[in-house]
């Protein structure tokens, strides 16, 4: 298993992220506004990304095909263990399979406002570029635990190095939002008709920033494109930002939603809405607060986009590399946390808490 590890994050980390490691002085976390508390959920020896809770509390998560051999790509964490899911076959995958019945690398899940899980498959095993039919989005009905849709992206729009990494969905209007942090662009999907426009291609709202993070002493030096993104509670803006930057931008989806509009009509409509600190996931909660994980100070913190201020609201030395958000409708916070800067090491228990507040 050492072994495996070590192997699997040494691929991560030099095929994908090409970290500089170094000793440098890290941010300190700030004093926290709420009393809280870390409850351990659950706990894996395979590195895992993504995880989404449904209405019941049924909590799901996903381990990206990163050179790691993992033993499936989506799974339902039951009394702590992790089971594949909707079933084996989705995730047995090779090569050889039909692409568009089977996971090749997926990179996160979510749980919509009708309690449906979607699946997003980056198509991009091992970061060799992307496979042919291989991206799409998945949607399973959780009543049955069946597979209700799939929509492919066109070959034409996920280039080689695409790496799509989240999304949100809109079900009342029935779009998808989702980030491309492989080459920096945001994807907007008709779930109705199944269309697909790319948009931001060429946009420094898009593109990581010329930064380096400091994570527990350690320096990441690597441009990883738009990540993080959320839709506001009316579903109004989607905001998102670059995993490498700390700045947060916004745009109206009306404007997404016309495909008619040229690049520039579009780029044009892109706000800026200020410094929100280096993060790998951004969620609202039902307060209405921007919530976001801190990579570089093993925290959560909150957005008010009234006042344009980020407060603390979570720092934890347990919270390495913050990845993944589920956030309930009562407002609990599952977040999972990934190490990536810790890719060196030859042993690493991955983890998923839930943030209780006293």
């Amino acid at each position: 298993m050492k072994k495996l590890i070590l192997s699997s994050l040494s691929f991560l980390l030099l095929t994908f992220t090409g970290i500089l490691f170094s000793c440098s002085q890290n941010n300190q976390p700030t004093e926290l506004i709420e009393n809280y508390e870390l409850a351990l959920v659950a706990e894996s020896q395979t590195l895992w990304t993504g995880v989404a809770v449904s209405q019941e509390g049924r909590i799901f998560v996903n381990y990206p095909r990163w050179g790691n051999e993992i033993q499936f790509s989506v799974a339902e964490i039951t009394s702590g263990e992790p089971v594949a899911f909707p079933n084996e076959d989705w995730n047995k995958w090779d090569s050889s399979v039909d692409q568009a019945q089977h996971f090749a690398c997926v990179q996160s899940v979510y749980v919509d406002k009708n309690n449906n899980l979607w699946i997003l498959d980056t198509g991009n095993p091992f970061f060799n570029g992307c496979i042919k039919n291989a991206p799409k989005l998945v949607k399973i009905n959780l009543a049955d635990n069946r597979v209700i849709k799939t929509i492919p992206f066109p070959d034409d729009l996920v280039f080689g190095s695409s790496y799509l990494n989240d999304m949100r969905i809109d079900v009342e209007r029935n779009y998808a939002y989702l980030t491309d942090s492989g080459k920096g662009a945001i994807f907007i999907v008709n779930l109705n008709t199944g269309d697909v426009k790319r948009r931001f291609n060429n946009h420094s709202s898009t593109k990581a920033e010329k930064i380096i993070l400091t994570i527990e002493q350690r320096e990441w030096g690597t441009p990883v494109h738009s990540d993080g993104l959320a839709l506001d509670p009316n579903n109004e803006y989607l905001y998102y930002q670059a995993l490498t930057g700390r700045t947060l931008y916004r745009i109206k989806t009306e404007y997404l939603r016309d495909f008619s509009l040229t690049t520039a009509e579009v780029d044009n409509k892109v706000e800026h809405v200020g410094t929100s600190g280096a993060s790998d996931a951004i969620e609202f909660g039902p307060d209405g607060y921007l919530y976001l994980t801190s990579i570089e100070l093993n925290a959560i913190r909150r957005f008010d986009v009234v006042s344009k201020t980020t407060e603390p609201f979570v720092a934890d030395e347990n919270l390495k590399w913050p990845d993944s958000f589920s956030i309930t409708n009562d407002g609990t916070i599952y977040v999972t946390t990934s190490h990536l800067h810790l890719g060196l090491q030859s042993e690493m228990t991955y983890k998923l808490f839930k943030v209780i507040r006293n």
